[in-house]
């Protein structure tokens, strides 16, 4: 029997246990990798009867190699290589792979020169509109099935209430939960409707920490009532609307799990009782990456952590990185029936997929250029002025400043088609000769691109901006245009600004709205989808 014309039902019957536990096994792909790595996956495929292989970009791309400063190397070829990969592994086995990829965003996030997307947090500001973010969901899942992805670990639908979190952020649709909700289900909707399987993450919320669970472990100390009212309230939606999988963070939330510390990838009580039992989950639950610190760090033995994973309740194991020890371990202490459920609902996973193949088509990937011109114009928020204050400004004397790392901005060019005026860009050192420039201009516009989305270290935005940035807001009448995360303007006094638009990408599109904007040409749709230290109404 081939793989091509596999007969699943009948094919379900003849897998041994040892089989039966392999597929269970999700380890690491690295796109770019070396020969020698590949080929050990490919044995290790063949001889353990890995049932499915998570993407990521490099070893050094890896977030719990972050630590180690390892340089990611820029491949523009990247996605052929993915394509080419995937077909060699498909190659080896006796049971077809499930292939999966975080693709947030689009295959963007793990690969170069693919189509990207706004972050969920850009997504979160569109007011109503949600067949649009349905919109973006269908062409991700349209480009997933050209590389031949079956899996993208999507939605995320932790609700993201605390500004220092430093692994979710801008990948969640904000802190309110029925934005959250509603966002999610959209989203997973347009995947689903092409044929990708999605999974909602990071059960039972990963929002309200400042602890990187790469790194280490991140704890929750919230009563249940609190958690259910908000934490657990988009995994109750997108349960009740047939989530396929959920996948479970490496956190602690003692409240869900009579007080201990344990993490939630781990813990019976929080996987078999509450979202099986409470909840009524009937399907995957996958465990997060199991290479992650704040689990991995917890056992010495090899196998012990894929054991306590798939004890606890995970029927895929992500990330596991000692497939053999955990096969021999898990089928030494699991019992038949434990086996046996979790592997149903892969093979059920399968049959659904590998029924409706539909192979590496060369179609190509979509152009994603129109759809965000309509995403940058939907998201668009004036946070704080008017419109009239804006326009105000544009038949002023004013000039611009753009504080950025890059120097191929398109902002202040669109904006000069119409307005004359100068602009500077301000790069390292030259901050008392940009103030000189704009000594005796009291009106000043500023496009503010924070290198990260990330919050460590001030989003990456150095200290010397900062100082310069807070002195022209105290000293000047200005228009801050912000490109990145909403959540940088903690770290400014925004009371005393003129106005400030949240543009929350610094993609083209959004640079070209954004200068169609202060000209008075398009209106600003958005809602700010978080909550700000500051309050400035």
């Amino acid at each position: 029997m081939s793989k091509d014309n596999m007969d699943y039902p009948t094919a379900k019957k003849t897998l041994t246990p040892r089989e039966k536990v392999g597929q269970l096994f999700m380890p690491a792909a690295f796109i770019n990798d070396s020969e020698e790595e590949i080929v050990k996956l490919e044995k290790l495929i063949a001889n353990y009867h890995i049932g499915g292989l998570c993407f990521f970009h490099s070893r050094a791309s890896a977030a719990t190699n972050y630590e180690g400063k390892k340089k990611v190397v820029y491949n523009k070829d990247s996605y052929h290589l993915l394509k080419s990969l995937i077909k060699r592994y498909q190659q080896v086995v006796k049971y077809p792979l499930l292939i999966s990829i975080d693709a947030e965003w689009g295959l963007a996030m793990r690969v170069e020169n693919t189509p990207q997307y706004p972050y969920a947090i850009t997504l979160g500001a569109i007011k109503g509109h949600d067949e649009i973010i349905t919109e973006v969901g269908r062409n991700i899942a349209t480009d997933c099935k050209q590389a031949g992805i079956h899996w993208n670990f999507t939605p995320v639908a932790d609700i993201n209430s605390n500004p220092e979190n430093p692994v979710i952020g801008y990948r969640s649709f904000g802190s309110d939960k029925h934005n959250v909700a509603r966002k999610s289900l959209a989203l997973a909707k347009g995947l689903q409707s092409e044929g990708i399987l999605t999974s909602a993450k990071h059960f039972p919320g990963h929002g309200d920490t400042a602890t990187d669970s790469h790194l280490g472990l991140p704890v929750i100390n919230k009563s249940k009532e609190e958690l259910t009212e908000n934490e657990l309230y988009p995994f109750i939606k997108l349960i009740q609307h047939g989530i396929e999988s959920i996948m479970v963070g490496h956190l602690a939330v003692p409240a869900l799990a009579d007080g201990s510390m344990k993490p939630s990838s781990i813990s019976k009580k929080i996987i078999k009782e509450v979202l099986r039992e409470e909840l009524g989950f009937q399907g995957l639950v996958v465990s997060d990456a199991l290479n992650m610190h704040a689990v991995s760090k917890m056992f010495t033995n090899k196998g012990d952590l894929e054991w306590a994973a798939f004890d606890a309740g995970n029927d895929i194991l992500c990330f596991a990185e000692h497939v053999a020890e955990g096969i021999d371990t898990i089928l030494q202490n699991a019992e038949k029936e434990q086996i046996e459920l979790s592997f149903a609902r892969i093979w059920e996973f399968k049959e659904k997929v590998f029924n409706k193949e539909n192979g590496n088509s060369e179609t190509g990937l979509i152009d994603p250029a129109d759809l965000n011109l309509r995403l940058a114009q939907r998201s668009l928020t004036l946070y704080k002025g008017s419109p009239k204050d804006i326009d105000s400004f544009t038949i002023k004397e004013f000039a611009g400043i753009e504080i950025s790392n890059e120097n191929n901005n398109s902002f202040f060019r669109h904006i000069k088609k119409e307005v004359e005026f100068d602009y500077y860009s301000l790069i390292e050192g030259n901050a008392e000769l940009i103030k000189n420039k704009v000594l005796t201009m009291q009106n000043v516009l500023i496009a503010l691109y924070p290198p990260m989305a990330k919050p460590q270290n001030n989003f990456g935005i150095p200290e010397e901006h900062l100082k310069f940035l807070k002195e022209m807001i105290e000293t000047k009448n200005v228009i801050l245009y912000l490109f990145g995360n909403p959540y940088v303007l903690n770290l400014l006094q925004i009371k005393k600004t003129e106005a400030v638009v949240l543009i929350y990408q610094n993609f083209e599109v959004f640079q070209e709205n954004a200068g169609q904007h202060f000209l008075g040409k398009s209106i600003a749709n958005g809602s700010l989808p978080i909550t700000l230290d500051e309050v400035i109404q």
